[in-house]
């Protein structure tokens, strides 16, 4: 077992960590919200500035399995507060960045931090709260990436189209600042007896459950984020509306997202499959639908709601899965997760900046809703599977 201090306050530790999965996850979406004035700054094509989401998600996938392999038996809460600091500099360097390459620079120290911050906060909910409380507590921290995923993106849209870009990356670095006080202040020490190995991860990649919920989180993720990474364009050229109004529309997207989240987690722990075969045909829909009923401010603003409500539970329900998958593997199972999610997340972007720059956003749109569809079927097959073990346990 791994041996922990006990907070003084477990649920203020919790939220500490949810701040911290927040903080980064939010700084990995930011420029979804940011894309055309970004592009324009900078001088590079919309296809090319999305670069600046799948560059970091990508090397994150890397980092995640590296970073815990790495980090043998040092505490746990002095490696977040490392990579919080660097988030902080990542932050201020994207703010101050003066050309494309810099800003390139500095997303590719975003995609670190993203990488060994996920995997490492993601399995801390069984050492910071009792055994009756993991349930709660898991879905709170991992709430942190459902809230960025959801308003990370309207709030960096927001400050932007007030302020600027730069100040919508220069408060991120402020709001990391604040994070990384409480977490310091609240978040006791963490060490751990052991380390994971290679051997470990090899051996994870044998558990068909797990398997089975790694290739759904790349599939829905893929889908995601081919869509969702021109979603600033999506609005304006597709739907029609002004610049000024994309930040108050993707702001209701993240509340939709929240409520998504929050529907999900309460459902999940009890019928996991079930919960992302629901997931899985939103996300199905929200394209299809996109594609032929979002030519108007009506239509894609809805459309953009419920986006946001099925996309809301995709990271607590996914999670879930894995968790149940590999309940004594949890931190290696979770830097699994966390390598495919942010490698599809990566792949998403660079698949519809391929598809917005040679074909079209509505060709891109088609092609999202396909992946979707592979998706779909896959839950299928898992919830099958469930029922089948449910019933042999039973027996």
């Amino acid at each position: 077992m791994t041996p922990s201090t006990s907070p003084r306050n477990p649920w203020l530790a919790v939220a500490a960590v949810a701040l911290t999965i927040f903080s980064v996850v939010t700084t990995e979406m930011l420029p979804v919200g940011l894309l055309n004035p970004v592009a324009e700054a900078l001088d590079t094509s919309l296809g090319t500035a999305g670069l600046m989401l799948s560059l970091p998600a990508l090397l994150a996938a890397l980092f995640a399995p590296l970073v815990v392999i790495g980090a043998g038996g040092t505490d746990r809460r002095v490696i977040l507060a490392v990579l919080l600091g660097l988030l902080v500099l990542a932050n201020l360097a994207s703010a101050l960045a003066p050309t494309w390459h810099w800003m390139l620079a500095a997303r590719v120290l975003v995609g670190f931090c993203i990488g060994g911050t996920w995997a490492i906060a993601g399995g801390l909910a069984v050492r910071l709260v009792e055994a009756r409380s993991l349930g709660l507590a898991t879905s709170i921290i991992f709430g942190g990436v459902a809230a960025a995923s959801v308003l990370g993106v309207p709030l960096g849209a927001l400050v932007g189209d007030f302020a600027g870009w730069r100040w919508a990356f220069a408060a991120m670095a402020g709001f990391s600042v604040a994070v990384l006080l409480l977490f310091l202040a609240v978040v006791p020490p963490l060490p751990v007896s052991g380390s994971a190995t290679l051997r470990q991860f090899v051996e994870q990649l044998g558990n068909r459950a797990l398997l089975a919920g790694l290739v759904l989180t790349l599939l829905l993720v893929v889908s995601h984020f081919m869509a969702f990474t021109f979603v600033r364009p999506l609005l304006s050229s597709f739907s029609g509306f002004d610049g000024q109004w994309i930040g108050v529309l993707l702001l209701g997207y993240g509340i939709a997202g929240i409520v998504g989240n929050f529907l999900s987690g309460t459902r999940a722990a009890r019928q996991p499959a079930r919960v992302l075969t629901c997931i899985a045909l939103g996300l199905l829909l929200t394209p299809l639908l996109f594609a032929s009923l979002g030519h108007s401010n009506l239509g894609g603003a809805l459309l953009l709601l419920g986006w946001g409500l099925a996309y809301g539970g995709v990271s607590v329900g996914l999670m879930t899965w894995v968790m149940h998958a590999a309940p004594r593997a949890i931190e290696v199972a979770t830097a699994l997760y966390v390598a495919v999610f942010n490698a599809a997340i990566g792949l998403g972007s660079l698949l519809g900046g391929s598809m917005v720059d040679g074909v079209s956003l509505l060709a891109n749109l088609w092609l999202a809703a396909a992946i979707a569809a592979a998706a779909l079927l896959l839950t299928l097959v898992m919830q099958r599977a469930s029922r089948t073990s449910a019933v042999v346990e039973q027996g």
